[in-house]
C-alpha cells in the first residue's frame, strides 16, 4: 500500500481525510446505537446499486411496466434475487432509519451543538418515506395501484392546496399512466438528488461534531473523561461486520421469501377488499380511519392530516423546544417519545390485524 499512499499524498496531501484517523468514538453501554446510522447508510447504498441494475430493464409505462418486472424476475439471470434484495432492503432501510431516529431522540443526541444534525436526519427519514411511497407503484400491479390511489387521495384533505397536490402527484384527477411516470421521475431523479444533498450535509455534520455522549454517561463521568476508541479501525471494522451480516440477511430473505409480483393493475376494476399501504404508513392509515367525520368545525380526515403535519414539524424542532435540562419537565420529551412509539406500534398492529 505504500506506493499508493505516496501517490495519493503527492497529489492531495495528508489533510483531506486525516481527521478520520484521529476520530474517537465514545464507549459506553449505549454505544451499540451508534451502528444504526452506518447500517442505514449501507442499506441506502444497496438500494442505489440494486435500483440501477433494475433500471437497466424496467420500462415506466402502464403497458410495459408490469411485463418488464415480470421479465426481470423470470428471464434475467438473478433478476428475481436483485428485485427481492431491493424490496427487502427498502423495508429494512426505513426500519433502521426509524430505530436510529428514535434512539437518537431518547439519548438526547440532538442537544447543542447538534441541532442541525437532527433536522437533516429527520429530512432524510421523510425522503426515505417518499422513496417507499413512489417506488410502490412502479411494478404496476393491482395491490400497488389501489394502495397508491388510497394514499394519494389523502393529499386532497390538505387545506387550501389539497386539490392541487392531488392533481400534481397523480398527473390528473385519477391514477393513470401519467401517475406512473411522475412517480418514476420522483423515485429515480428528484428523491435521489435531494437525498444526496441532505445525506452529504448530514454526514458532514456527524463527522464535524462527532458522536454525542448520552446525558447519563456524561453525569457518571463528571470528574474523568468518557472512555473512547478509535473510529479507524475499531469502530469501522465493527460497522463493516454489521454490513456483511445485513447483506447475508437480505440475500436469505430474498431467497426464502421472494417478493411476489401479483397480478397486473386494471384501472377499471373494482378496488379489492382489504387494500392497505406499506407497514410504515399503517399507523397513519388506521388513525385516519378511526377519526370521526367531524372534529369541532373541521372534517375528520382534514383534521388528521393537519395533526400529522403539525406533529412532523414539532418533531423536527425538538432540539429547539427541549431546553429543560433540569427541573420537573426534563423528562417530558422522553415521556412524549414513549407515547409516540406506543401509539405507532398499537395502531400499526391494529391496522395489520383488521
Amino acid at each position: 500500500m505504500q506506493p499508493l499512499k505516496r501517490w495519493y499524498e503527492e497529489r492531495f496531501g495528508t489533510e483531506l481525510f486525516s481527521f478520520l484517523w484521529h476520530k474517537q468514538v465514545p464507549r459506553h453501554k449505549h454505544t451499540i446505537w451508534y451502528y444504526l446510522g452506518g447500517m442505514t447508510l449501507f442499506l441506502f447504498v444497496v438500494q442505489v446499486v440494486t435500483g440501477i441494475l433494475l433500471l437497466l430493464y424496467y420500462r415506466p409505462s402502464p403497458t410495459e411496466a408490469f411485463e418488464s418486472v415480470q421479465f426481470i424476475m423470470t428471464k434475467v439471470k438473478f433478476g428475481w434475487l436483485i428485485r427481492g434484495i431491493h424490496s427487502w432492503s427498502a423495508n429494512l432501510l426505513i426500519f433502521t432509519a426509524m430505530v436510529h431516529m428514535f434512539s437518537t431522540f431518547f439519548l438526547k443526541a440532538y442537544r447543542k451543538p447538534r441541532e442541525l444534525t437532527w433536522v437533516s436526519g429527520c429530512v432524510l427519514f421523510f425522503l426515505f418515506l417518499g422513496f417507499g411511497f413512489s417506488g410502490y407503484l412502479l411494478p404496476w400491479n393491482e395491490l400497488a395501484f389501489f394502495a397508491t390511489k388510497v394514499g394519494t387521495q389523502m393529499m386532497a384533505a390538505v387545506p387550501v392546496i389539497g386539490k392541487w397536490l392531488l392533481v400534481f402527484f397523480r398527473g390528473g384527477e385519477e391514477v393513470t399512466g401519467a401517475t406512473l411516470t411522475r412517480f418514476f421521475g420522483f423515485h429515480i431523479a428528484i428523491f435521489p438528488a435531494l437525498t444526496t444533498l441532505v445525506l452529504g450535509a448530514h454526514l458532514f455534520l456527524v463527522q464535524y461534531f462527532g458522536m454525542s455522549t448520552p446525558v447519563s454517561v456524561e453525569q457518571a463521568h463528571k470528574d474523568k473523561p468518557v472512555p473512547t476508541y478509535s473510529f479507524i479501525p475499531n469502530f469501522l471494522l465493527r460497522d463493516i461486520m454489521g454490513w456483511y451480516i445485513a447483506l447475508g440477511v437480505l440475500a436469505a430473505l430474498a431467497a426464502i421469501f421472494p417478493w411476489e409480483l401479483g397480478v397486473k393493475a386494471d384501472p377499471f376494476g373494482a378496488t379489492p377488499a382489504g387494500i392497505k399501504p406499506e407497514w410504515y404508513f399503517l399507523f397513519m392509515f388506521q388513525t385516519l380511519k378511526k377519526i370521526p367525520g367531524h372534529v369541532l368545525f373541521i372534517e375528520g380526515e382534514q383534521f388528521g392530516v393537519l395533526a400529522f403535519g403539525l406533529g412532523a414539524a414539532l418533531w423536527m424542532l425538538v432540539p429547539f423546544l427541549d431546553r429543560k435540562q433540569e427541573g420537573p419537565l426534563k423528562r417530558l420529551p422522553a415521556v412524549a417519545g414513549g407515547v409516540i412509539v406506543a401509539f405507532i406500534i398499537v395502531m400499526t398492529i391494529w391496522a395489520w390485524r383488521s
